[in-house]
């Protein structure tokens, strides 16, 4: 059964019941409250009669009827009283509504309480059928009873009054029921979309399926409604907010969780935030905050997601290492192919020595940079990158020189090659740049890797234009470059993230001849940390 046809029959059924024991109970007080009203007025008109000094005396008559009938006949066709019945203390009539009736004793049987002085309202089958009752003793001189006064309404115009009142009570009833089922069928409409018109199982799978996505985003998302209270937060956001997992984020304020965030002022302001960096306990996240708009496009609350930077970094590395593979690889190829060609064209020109001094003297660098580097730097991955950047400056006329001294075997198993990678390419790539950059026809790029003592160290020097002053503090930022082109200013901070990583320090200086140097030394023992200070 669906859900809007369920709230139907669910509030009109409560508006059916609900208003029907109200009608009956409404009905039954109303009825009781004008038997109770009618039943007083009759006993207060019999408390009348019996005061009545003419009918006091009347009972010392040799025939108290001939006076007694005509006075009380004509307050009863003056009164709404159906009959007034005044009888002896021996329940002898002497006077009621039909004369042929005087003189025959009263039925009843309700004179006992009056008899013993007492004033009744009671419900009994009289003469004239079953009817409501006012009794009071009439007594004389002496405060002695020596009658009784019987005021009736008969019940079947107590009936008839109370039918009256019933069938207007029904029918309030019946509108209010009418009223309420089309308010049941509103009700239900307006939940219906409310929820998109969605089923309760339907809503249910969807919750199951957003908390699953939100466990298997490597973001954090944290959401929060208007007032600031979080409403959502995943695993991923609550191991940032708080590593140990002690801290119940959901239903907190966020400036409680997270001090610094902006995702009140998003909300105050409905503009989305991206790409931003903040800090979260002792990690540098970088946030998009959006808000949350309904479909009446109102501010409800505002959902931020973060990630670790260092993470970021990690990918950035990833994708800067396979850039740097495929750009040797391209070096390379596209360097022997020009090889080939010079010496394909040696053998068409028959120039036969020519070409075998060209393939002896390639081959002998090759060899000889082949064999330098399995014997000094033996690491496959930390040569390879080397190899790749020594083809790619042949390609570019850089002059790609490795310190004949430079050793570098002792390479601790738990520093990563992928962090010496990202430090050796993107340093020998800026040098590459700077020198090609630069009005100097001796273009050149020195290397040194040094593995001696407790720390590695790899040194790069250009014969670029240097770092000026004015830009000095800000090399190491993410984003700045002294070039124009979009999409620079990454390469020296990936490398500083890098370094900071292994827990080693990098620092620059301007050569006295000219070019910049760049310094980074490794720390070779676990958990030995260098200051990561950026000095030049």
């Amino acid at each position: 059964m669906r859900l809007q046809t369920r709230l139907i029959l669910l509030i009109g059924s409560l508006l059916f019941i609900v208003i029907i024991a109200l009608t009956f109970s409404f009905e039954r007080l109303l009825v009781n409250t004008l038997e109770k009203n009618i039943g007083t007025s009759a006993l207060k008109l019999a408390k009348t009669v019996a005061l009545m000094d003419v009918i006091r005396d009347a009972f010392n008559d040799e025939n108290p009827s001939h006076t007694i009938q005509p006075i009380v006949e004509k307050i009863r066709l003056e009164t709404d009283a159906e009959y007034i019945v005044i009888g002896n203390k021996d329940g002898i009539r002497y006077a009621h509504p039909i004369s042929e009736r005087i003189g025959q004793k009263m039925v009843g049987g309700d004179n006992g309480p009056v008899l013993d002085g007492m004033s009744i309202i009671s419900k009994a089958v009289g003469s004239m059928g079953p009817s409501l009752r006012g009794k009071t003793p009439i007594y004389n001189d002496k405060n002695e009873v020596i009658g009784i006064v019987s005021v009736g309404i008969l019940l079947e115009d107590v009936e008839a009054s109370a039918y009256e009142y019933r069938t207007r009570v029904i029918l309030f009833a019946g509108m209010a029921l009418l009223l309420g089922s089309l308010g049941a069928i509103w009700i239900s409409g307006r939940v219906k979309r409310s929820i998109h018109g969605l089923e309760p199982k339907e809503i249910g799978l969807l919750y199951q399926e957003k908390r699953a996505i939100l466990e298997t985003i490597h973001e954090g998302i944290i959401a929060i409604n208007l007032e600031g209270i979080v409403t959502q937060a995943n695993q991923t956001a609550k191991k940032l907010i708080d590593p140990l997992e002690s801290m119940e984020v959901t239903g907190q304020h966020i400036r409680d969780v997270i001090p610094d965030s902006r995702l009140l002022e998003v909300i105050q302001s409905g503009k989305a935030e991206k790409d931003q960096e903040m800090m979260i306990r002792d990690s540098v996240v970088v946030v998009n905050r959006l808000p949350i708009f309904d479909h009446q496009h109102q501010v409800v609350g505002a959902v931020s997601s973060f990630r670790n930077k260092s993470e970021l970094l990690r990918l950035t590395e990833e994708l800067s290492q396979v850039k740097r593979y495929t750009e040797a690889l391209r070096a390379q190829t596209h360097e022997y192919s020009n090889k080939l060609y010079t010496i394909y064209g040696l053998i068409q020109l028959e120039s036969y020595q020519e070409a075998m001094d060209l393939i002896t003297h390639e081959s002998n660098v090759h060899q000889n940079l082949i064999h330098f580097l399995m014997k000094e730097i033996p690491d496959p991955i930390v040569g390879g990158i080397v190899i790749g950047k020594f083809n790619r400056a042949k390609e570019l006329k850089v002059r790609l020189e490795i310190d004949e001294n430079s050793t570098f075997k002792d390479i601790p198993s738990f520093i990563s090659r992928n962090h010496l990678v990202t430090i050796i390419g993107n340093l020998i790539d800026n040098a590459l740049e700077a020198t090609l950059a630069s009005s100097s026809r001796d273009k050149w790029v020195d290397t040194l890797f040094c593995d001696k003592g407790d720390t590695l160290l790899i040194e790069v020097a250009d014969s670029g234009e240097g770092i000026s002053e004015e830009v000095a503090h800000s090399v190491f930022e993410l984003g700045f470059s002294t070039k124009k082109e979009s999409n620079r200013g990454f390469g020296l901070s990936i490398v500083s993230g890098a370094v900071q990583q292994l827990g080693g320090k990098i620092h620059f200086r301007n050569a006295n001849q000219g070019g910049a140097i760049f310094t980074v030394v490794i720390p070779k023992v676990r958990g030995v940390s260098h200051d990561s200070s950026r000095n030049h």
